[in-house]
Parts: C-alpha cells; structure tokens; sequence
C-alpha cells in the first residue's frame, strides 16, 4: 500500500490534511503519490503563524536572511539529482529541462541572497529636499504576510521566483503548489526546514485551488498575493483580494510569437521555433507558438521545420535521447486535442503531428504539432494552447509582421531572427512584449526581469523587482 505524505507545513511541523490528492506520472498513467492535502482551516492556521512570525522575521538583518536563501541554495545543489528524478516523473519532462529547472532554482536563490546582504547598507538612505527645514531618509519594509500560488508547468522554479525574493524582503509566506505537481515542491520544503529558518516563516499548503487557493486570496490577514496560472483563475484571485485590498502580482498567460526576418538564418530560426513551441511540451507561457515568416523564406523553412518537427523523439522522460516528453495530466491531454480539431475544422492546414505517437499506447504523449494557414480569429491563433502546436504565417513586409505580432490581448514574450542588427533591433523595439530574444532561446537570467504587458501580466518577477514587489516604500521626514 503506498504510503500517503504529509502536504501540510506549517509553524515548523509536518502535518497531514483532510484532503487526498493523487499525484500521478504523466508518461505512464500510474500513481506516483498521495499526498494529504488541506482546508481553510488549515489555511487560516498557517497564515496564523506566519503572522506572529512576521514580527521577529522582518527585523532581521538583510545579512541573516542572505545566509539563509545562500543554504537553501546549497540543499538544492546537493540533493540536485533527487529534484531532477522528480520533476521527471512528476511533471514529464526530460532530464535535460529537468536539470535546467534545477539549476535555476540554485541560481534564483543565490541571485537574492546577494540582494539581501546589499539591503542593510541600503536602508535609511538620506533623501535630498527642496528645504533647509527638513531632513528625510528612505526605507524599504517587508510588505507582510504574503501568499505564494505557483502552478504545475515549472514545480519550484516559480517558486522560487517568488519565495526567494519575498524572504529576501523580509516577509513571511504561505505557499500552494499546484495540487498535479507537488513533489518536487515538498522535497524542496525540506531542504527549507533544513535551512536554518525560522519556524513559522515559511509555511506550506497543498491542495486544490478552491479549497486552498481561494481562501488565501480572501484572508485579511495576507498583505499580498503573487499568482501564476491562467488568466481565468488570475480573475478570481483579482476579485477576492480587491475585497481587503490587498497587492497583487499576477503572471499570466501568452500567445507570443516569433518573427523570421527575410535574411534570418533558417537553420538557426527552426531551432528556435522549434524550442520555442516544444520545450516543456509547450506546456510554457512564453511558448513562441505562432511563427510569422518572412514570405520569400515560408516554403523552405516549413519544409524544414516540419523535418525538425518530426525528427523530435516524444518518450518517457528518463530514456536516452528523448527531448520531449508527455502532457502533464489527461485533461491538459485532451484540451489541447480539442484545440487541434477545432484549428482542422476553422481551416487550418495541418502539416504534421496532432495526435498520439504510435509506439505510445499510455501516457499523455502528444507528436510536435505544425500548422498552417491558420485563420486569424481561430481559437489555434488566437488562444494560448498549453501545448506542443505551433501556427506558421507568412509576412509580406516588417510592419505587417510586428502588427501580426502585436494582435494579441497578450504580451509575455516575443523572438526575432535575423541578420541585420539595426532591423531586428528595430522590431524588437516594436514588438508589446515584457521581454523579447534577438537570435537567441528563451535564456532567462534572475537578473532581468520577467512578465509582460496587456493581460499576461500584473508586476514584474526577477531581478530588483522581484524583490521591490514584495516590500513597502516608507519616507520618514523630520524637522531640522
């Protein structure tokens, strides 16, 4: 019988829930986990405790807090190998994205340690005045209690995009994990209790969003919430902290594109659309989904991309070779097959994948998908898909393209491939997107910032503003 895991942390102590949540591996259908989740009641207990330990943790140095980010940085590396085996059979991806994700968490972690030990000689900085008559001198306070809802596509790294800098500042968190995804997430809590933090400062709560989610959004008592998931559910965060007024950071959605400029290089543009739609199965808000090419290039670059699409190994994620691996669950599965058949019947012209590999009966295993003369108002064009589809377009000039681009109620992310600096700096320029690639992947770095413009964003992650998200500007000014 397997053995059900605690998914409670809170005040320092392992607990189990009232809810079981079954954790299962996307690439062979089987049960991986139990995991005991939780209530509201639970809920109010650990925001309860990272109240009374606000108190104490938000008037520790910058130094300490650096120490500690610094030793969960260290856990992380040493139990590397462990965190990679579960984002695999946890969430389906190959060892090589698993070990990226990793490694990012190390280096988030690393990133705001070197941002807390600056804060105390950055504190009380002295504000020049108009008048003689006053002094004034500038501090940066933690905001509060704060709630963490991260989703299932990237386990820990969002996380750590948001508890890495929140500790930083000096609050105190609850945080959800996606209820498809934990694993990995409370192997990471461990590593945490292990850090040398506090008891109460960090706080742990698995289970579904209504039953966790929602009453995180609604406490008072919770000064901020920081969401990433669906603009759907971003909503309904939205609307239960407007009713205390509380700060919000939403990442959300994408539906970016990327543009292959008429002297691009096409062996380098096919491998970045095809990581740009494939990586993580396109299970990734910043998936370049929709591929607009310069006109006198779109024959011989879908002839390629189609070669480089089917030539992709789709399998289970630890076998040798495999560079893609499933969907994360059956109903991510499903949606994104609904997408297809919906894009066939608007118009579209599929040119390879959509649907199941032969040689993979179990698992939520998709073929790279590519399509063509995609309606402009279809759903495949228009909607973010959360899969591994990607929609090629010619263009007939630079501004059709950067208009192309820009047709969108999103604004996450963009590409640009080509070989003239001044064009492609140009279109970057153009293009309403938080953060766009010249002839690049998608290489994110703790020390730019992440999010987006339009409805893929509210607030900026990463870097000093990831930080700066989580802390409360106060201006003292005082009589000479």
């Amino acid at each position: 019988m397997m053995t059900v895991q605690h998914g409670l942390y809170i005040n320092g102590q392992w607990r189990s829930g009232s809810e079981l949540l079954t954790v299962i591996n996307p690439a062979t259908e089987a049960q991986l986990a139990t995991v005991a989740g939780c209530d509201a009641l639970a809920v109010d207990q650990a925001v309860q405790a990272a109240s009374v330990s606000f108190a104490s943790w938000s008037q520790t140095s910058g130094a300490a807090r650096g120490r500690i980010l610094r030793a969960i940085a260290a856990g992380v590396a040493e139990q590397r190998a462990t965190l990679m085996q579960l984002q695999s059979s946890n969430n389906g991806k190959p060892e090589f994205e698993a070990a990226i994700d990793v490694d990012d968490v190390i280096a988030t972690f690393e990133y705001y340690a070197g941002l807390a030990e600056a804060l105390d000689e950055q504190q009380d900085r002295p504000v020049a005045l108009p008048s003689e008559d006053f002094t004034a001198r500038l501090r940066r306070e933690p905001c509060g209690v704060v709630g963490l809802i991260v989703p299932w596509n990237f386990p820990m790294v969002t996380t750590a995009w948001k508890l890495a800098p929140a500790l930083a500042a000096g609050c105190c968190v609850v945080l959800k994990p996606s209820e498809v995804t934990p694993l990995a997430e409370l192997q990471l809590a461990k590593i945490i209790a292990a850090s040398g933090l506090p008891d109460g400062v960090f706080n742990l709560v698995c289970g579904t969003g209504l039953a966790v989610g929602a009453p995180m959004a609604a406490d008072p008592r919770i000064a901020k919430i920081s969401f990433t998931g669906s603009n759907a559910v971003g909503v309904q965060v939205m609307q239960r902290a407007a009713e205390t007024v509380k700060g919000v950071s939403l990442e959300l959605g994408g539906k970016s594109s990327l543009l292959v400029l008429a002297d691009a290089d096409l062996d380098l543009a096919v491998e970045l659309a095809s990581g740009g739609g494939y990586f993580n199965a396109g299970q990734m808000c910043s998936a370049t989904s929709r591929v607009l090419v310069a006109e006198a290039l779109l024959p011989e670059f879908l002839q390629r991309l189609t070669a480089r699409a089917e030539a992709i190994q789709v399998g289970e994620p630890s076998q040798e070779g495999v560079e893609m691996g499933p969907l994360v669950n059956q109903a991510q599965y499903l949606r994104v097959i609904a997408h297809i058949e919906a894009g066939k019947q608007a118009g579209a012209r599929l040119l390879c994948g959509g649907e199941r590999p032969a040689d993979r009966p179990l698992g939520y295993f998709l073929r790279p998908t590519v399509f063509t003369d995609v309606p402009l108002d279809s759903a495949l064009w228009r909607a973010e898909i959360f899969g591994p589809v990607l929609c090629v377009r010619g263009f007939a000039s630079e501004t059709e393209a950067i208009a192309l681009a820009n047709d969108s109620e999103y604004g996450l992310v963009a590409s640009v491939v080509g070989s003239d600096p001044q064009a492609t700096e140009r279109v970057a320029n153009a293009l309403q997107a938080g953060l766009v690639w010249i002839n690049a992947p998608q290489v994110i770095f703790p020390q730019a910032a992440w999010g987006g413009y339009k409805q893929s964003s509210l607030g900026r992650e990463l870097g000093p503003w990831g930080m700066q998200a989580f802390q409360e500007i106060k201006h003292v000014i005082r009589a000479a």
